[in-house]
């Protein structure tokens, strides 16, 4: 008989948010595949549960997930478990639901604990409409790309040691933006801080929080403020473009050296050049 694949999410800090449906599937499961077989054993000791762990992370994905696809096509029900929250969302385990369904394999998603959905309803920040970007990218000009999108509110992960120079981004994009840091959630010391994006700049700018953080953005209108200037590095991009170089790889380049978005750097050119794309390197 095939057997299946459970996705179970697990507290993302107080242990008493596991679920009952969770709690007897890790009970049932043949084999528990985890992050940190260390840490998913204190929540196994703490109701009871044993089972075979099996450690399945980012560096062993690929060849953990054909070996348990094989047990489960032999019978087995294996329980899916991360460090924290629901595995998959910037945690291992997509290549693992792949695999199952590749191979016929069922596939069970139990509901739980998320730290995005916590986060977002903690914030004050409107729900109806959301996008959640994972954690944010670490190049300024990628970065800003990421938080100028148009649409609804964004939730993301980010580090507590990037927090500030995120924050001193967004506040250069608009700083009236509403925004909420939320720290260490259902922990000892949980932390939501809501501000605009200036406030919330200041207030961090000197010392990083400790611990998880999630940030939750307001929707932005994808427009620059009114009184936000020309990109930097434009002047350059227009000689580079002068003397030959293709716009859009030029753009890259130019983005690379002042942290500005390579996008917005090659729109603001064409508009400069009365929205036209001929003579910018033989590229429109």
């Amino acid at each position: 008989m095939t057997g299946r694949l459970v996705v179970c999410p697990t507290p993302i800090g107080n242990l008493e948010d596991v679920t009952l449906r969770v709690l007897s599937a890790l009970r049932d499961a043949d084999v528990i595949a985890c992050e940190d077989t260390r840490r998913t054993r204190v929540l196994l000791d703490r109701y009871g549960a044993g089972g075979e762990l099996v450690a399945y992370h980012e560096h062993n994905e690929d060849r953990q997930a054909g070996a348990l696809v094989e047990r489960m096509r032999r019978g087995a029900t294996v329980a899916l478990v991360s460090d924290a929250g629901m595995p998959l969302v910037s945690d291992p385990g997509y290549v693992l639901v792949r695999a199952c369904v590749a191979a016929g394999v069922a596939v069970e998603v139990l509901p739980g604990p998320s730290a995005a959905l916590a986060a977002l309803v903690a914030s004050a920040l409107p729900a109806d409409r959301w996008r959640f970007a994972g954690f944010l990218p670490r190049k300024r000009g990628e970065l800003r790309s990421v938080l100028s999108e148009p649409g609804g509110t964004l939730v993301a992960f980010e580090s507590p040691h990037r927090l500030a120079a995120t924050l001193a981004v967004l506040a250069e994009i608009d700083p009236s933006r509403p925004a909420a840091v939320c720290r260490e959630l259902t922990k000892v010391h949980e932390e939501v801080a809501r501000g605009t994006a200036s406030e919330l700049a200041e207030r961090f700018a000197e010392r990083a929080p400790k611990g998880e953080v999630v940030l939750v953005v307001g929707g932005s209108s994808g427009r620059p403020g009114r009184d936000e200037g020309p990109p930097a590095g434009l002047d350059a991009l227009a000689r580079l473009v002068e003397a030959g170089a293709r716009a859009r790889p030029a753009a890259g380049v130019v983005s690379e050296l002042t942290g500005e978005s390579a996008n917005r750097l090659y729109r603001a050119l064409l508009a400069a050049r009365g929205g036209s794309g001929e003579d910018m390197g033989g590229e429109a």
